[in-house]
Order: structure tokens, then C-alpha cells, then sequence
């Protein structure tokens, strides 16, 4: 293959000081105790303790004050249990009970990887050949557990990327959820993550057509406290309170910075992570443009697809995605609407790559296969690596192939625009394999990228390290559309 590819200098490596505060919850017992044990202090040595744990930390969080209290107010309940009055407690004794329920989490510990780009909602003063991008990281810290986190760079004439300085704090946002849900396409959710139906019918027969969240979660609370229940009813009955918190708002402060801002597990359903967002800026028929990113929620035995969707990376809404092709991972939103209706690629037997029609952005059915296993760096599996982007010879897709050893590379197609189960052009050969001084890792003989951009006639591609760093590298778009065009001869 004659397409030279260009491997920048710049790493993205994690740093461990970005830290998020975490509500720790050291166990019924051991809390009553620290409670009784901080309620025996004299107001003078509740505030002396409270002043030295604020001077300690401060510049590490924003509002400390206000998390310690929010942490303080989780065991509203153990306190009435206790007989103790929670309205009686004074402001520094909750803040100090606060503060011990309260941990440090470095959410970039252990890696920092899977990137995905995207052109800037904002390309204001810029010279000439330059634009301003957005990328996301899976970000991995103690436990393996994922979240999203972002930085914001320029890519110049050259397109050399030029990243803004990443700011001192990490914001969580606030957490809305969704109040009302429809029954049936809740019920057909539940079948596709193989709730048993007897559990199902038990809970959801009683419900109206349109129930409210705090319905679902009682009927479920009152037969979790039956401590004669079943294991395999009592996973069900979990596995339907996470679905219902799989919808939900974040909301950040629009004082933040982009490098500020954590999109970490806020449900049940993603209690073991947050993997691999893949950005998208989508343009509706009218002109409209929002910001979507398919991502796989996981937690710990379940996963399911996800959907994120923003017009300012102020304001998130999550949703689960649903039908009989909204299995396994690997989903990637095509950038419009073809012939009408919403395109999306998927890995739904994780194995092969399929392509997926939709009249609504959140249901997915009768997956068609467009591409099976066929070199030999591709012969375990091949999924895609990010959302189609558009030529105007085909929707040009990045793949990623996993050969011997386990070893994952990046390679091309090029999809047919009109119809795009025809595949026009495929790669025989990878763009990108692990290089010598790439293979070492938290996870070796990796390359991966959640998406890339065109921009000054070159293709744009971040990609991971064995799972630990991030790069990107540069290939000439025209050299890289006429291999594709030739490759099928």
C-alpha cells in the first residue's frame, strides 16, 4: 500500500492530579459510629477539624462546602433511624460528617485513551487553514472504571494540533432523571436485556401505559425488602431500577471549561464504566445541528448502548438505545439522515459489521451485514472506529481489525452514499498497526480511534496506545479515496 502515514509527536498521557470528589459510604455500622463519634466534639473542635480538612484541599474542588453537605444529607434516613435530628445538627457538624463520607477519585489515573474528534461548535477568530476541534477521552481510573473527559485544541495549516490549556478543576454536573416513561417500549427494553418475562409482568401489569419513575422504583423497592425472594428475581428486579435510571440530564456550570467537565457513571447501569464515546455532529433535514455520541454502558454482568446528545457541552441528555440490533457495542451515528432515515453502523454479534435503518434516533432493528472478517489482520473480529464521514466519493469509515496476538489495528472502507450496505472500497492493508514504541500498554498491541475529521485535505485520525496514551496521525484524503476506489478491482 503506497498511502504514507504521518504519526505526530504529540501524547495525550494520564495525569493523576485531575481528581473528582465521590460520596464514600463506608457501611451502616462504621458511619454510625463516625457519626456518634463526631457529635461528641465541642462546637470548637467541629470547626477546627472542618477548617483544617477545607485548608487542606482547597484549590483541589469547587464548593467543597456544598459537596460536604449534599454527602452529609445521603443518610437522612440512618440519622432518623438513630434518633438523631437531622435539622438539629448545625451547619459545621453536617459538613464535617460531610467531609469524612466524602473521597478523592483520579479519574485519568490509569489511562487515558479511545479518542474521538470533532469540529468546534465555535470557529471564531482563527487564521486562515486553521480550525478549532473538541476531543474526548475514555478516561480510566482505579478499578477500570470509565468516564469522558475532553480537551479542546487548533489544528493549524499543517495541522499540527495546538491543545488549550487544560484547566485546574474537574466539575461533575448536576443529575436529572427522567420522570415519565412509556410502558411498552420500557417493557421491550427490558425483554432485549433478557429480563425474564414472569418478573416483567409482575411489576409492569399494574403500571399504566405512561408511568412515572418513582412508581416503577416503588413497586420495585417494596419487593427488594422481601428478603424471601429468589436470586435470579432479585437480579431481575435490579436490573429493571438501573434500566429506569439509564434515563437521565446533566447539567454543567457554564463556568466551567471543556477540560473542566467529567461525564462520569451517574446510573446503575454504568456502575462499572463509561466506554468509548464516539462523537458525532449530526445536521438534521432542516439545517439543525446537535451533537450526538454513541457509548457502551457497563455494569459489572449487563451492557447497553447508549445514546448521548448536546448543542453546547453545557446540557447532556443520555437515553438507552432499544431494538433487536441494539446489542453488544461498537455503534457509530452516520453525520445525516439518508433517504429519510437515521444510519448507524453496529457490532450487533461482535463479530461483523452491520449497517442499521431507523425512523427514531433511539430504536434499531434488522441490523444488515456489510462486512465480515477477511485479511489476516482482521481475521478475530473488525468493528468500526467512529461515525462515517462524508466525501464525495462514499462515507469513508475507519475500521479496527483484530489479527494475531490479539493485535488491534486501523484500517478504511469506503461506503456507497446512497446506499451505504454497498461496500466500494476496503482496505487490504491497515493504515495503522502497533508500532514498536507503541505496543506497550495497559493493554499491548493496540490501536484505536472513536473517530476522526477531515480538515486541510488530510484525514485526521486520534487514536489510543495500548489502552494507556493517545496520539493522532495525519494521510492524505485523496491518495487514501483513490486507493479505496481501486481497491475492489
Amino acid at each position: 500500500m503506497g498511502i504514507k502515514v504521518q504519526r505526530k509527536a504529540l501524547k495525550f498521557t494520564p495525569d493523576a492530579s485531575r481528581v473528582v470528589t465521590r460520596f464514600f459510604n463506608n457501611g451502616e455500622i462504621r458511619t454510625k459510629q463516625l457519626i456518634l463519634k463526631v457529635l461528641e466534639y465541642s462546637e470548637t473542635k467541629v470547626a477546627e477539624e472542618l477548617a483544617k480538612t477545607l485548608l487542606e484541599f482547597k484549590g483541589r474542588h469547587r464548593n467543597l462546602k456544598k459537596i460536604f453537605r449534599h454527602h452529609c444529607e445521603n443518610f437522612r434516613d440512618l440519622f432518623s433511624n438513630m434518633g438523631i435530628s437531622y435539622e438539629n445538627l448545625t451547619d459545621d457538624q453536617k459538613m464535617l460528617i460531610g467531609a469524612y463520607c466524602t473521597m478523592e477519585y483520579s479519574i485519568e489515573s490509569a489511562a487515558l485513551f479511545n479518542p474521538s474528534m470533532i469540529e468546534d461548535l465555535d470557529q471564531s477568530f482563527l487564521k486562515e487553514g486553521e480550525k478549532r476541534v473538541i476531543i474526548s477521552f475514555r478516561a480510566t481510573g482505579e478499578g477500570h472504571l470509565s468516564s469522558i473527559v475532553f480537551r479542546r485544541g487548533i489544528l493549524d495549516e499543517e495541522n499540527n494540533l495546538h491543545v488549550l490549556k487544560v484547566k485546574n478543576h474537574i466539575d461533575l454536573p448536576e443529575v436529572g432523571y427522567k420522570m415519565s416513561y412509556d410502558k411498552q417500549r420500557f417493557v421491550e427494553k427490558m425483554q432485549e436485556i433478557k429480563i425474564p418475562d414472569q418478573f416483567i409482568s409482575e411489576i409492569m401489569d399494574p403500571l399504566p401505559s405512561h408511568f412515572e419513575y418513582y412508581a416503577l422504583k416503588d413497586a420495585v423497592k417494596k419487593l427488594l425488602d422481601d428478603n424471601k425472594i429468589d436470586s435470579a428475581k432479585q437480579l431481575a428486579l435490579s436490573e429493571m431500577t438501573w434500566l429506569v435510571d439509564s434515563y437521565y440530564d446533566l447539567t454543567f456550570s457554564d463556568l466551567s471549561d471543556i477540560s473542566e467537565r467529567v461525564i462520569f457513571p451517574n446510573s446503575p447501569a454504568e456502575s462499572r464504566g463509561i466506554e468509548d464515546a464516539r462523537f458525532v455532529q449530526f445536521t438534521d433535514d432542516d439545517g439543525s445541528e446537535t451533537i450526538y455520541a454513541t457509548y457502551t454502558a457497563y455494569n459489572g454482568h449487563t451492557i447497553i448502548p447508549k445514546l448521548l446528545s448536546t448543542c453546547d457541552f453545557l446540557d447532556f441528555r443520555i437515553m438507552p438505545l432499544h431494538g433487536n440490533a441494539a446489542q453488544n457495542k461498537n455503534f457509530a451515528l452516520f453525520p445525516r439522515k439518508i433517504k429519510g432515515k437515521y444510519a448507524m453502523l453496529a457490532r450487533v454479534d461482535g463479530y461483523n459489521n452491520y449497517v442499521v435503518f431507523s425512523d427514531r434516533i433511539t430504536l434499531w432493528n434488522d441490523p444488515i451485514k456489510i462486512q465480515e472478517p477477511k485479511f489476516s489482520w482482521d481475521l478475530t473480529q473488525i468493528g468500526n472506529c467512529g461515525s462515517p464521514i462524508y466525501t464525495e466519493e462514499g462515507w469513508l469509515i475507519l475500521t479496527h481489525g483484530v489479527g494475531p496476538m490479539r493485535r488491534y489495528s486501523i484500517g478504511a472502507s469506503l461506503l456507497d452514499l446512497e446506499d451505504p450496505t454497498r461496500v466500494i472500497g476496503r482496505l487490504k492493508e491497515p493504515l495503522i498497526s502497533p508500532s514498536k514504541e507503541e505496543r506497550e500498554g495497559y493493554v499491548p498491541n493496540v490501536v484505536y480511534s472513536c473517530g476522526g475529521i477531515i480538515h486541510n485535505n488530510d484525514l485526521i485520525i486520534p487514536y489510543a496506545v495500548s489502552d494507556y496514551s493517545s496520539s493522532y496521525a495525519t494521510v492524505d484524503i485523496k491518495l487514501l479515496l483513490e486507493e479505496l476506489k481501486n481497491s475492489m478491482q
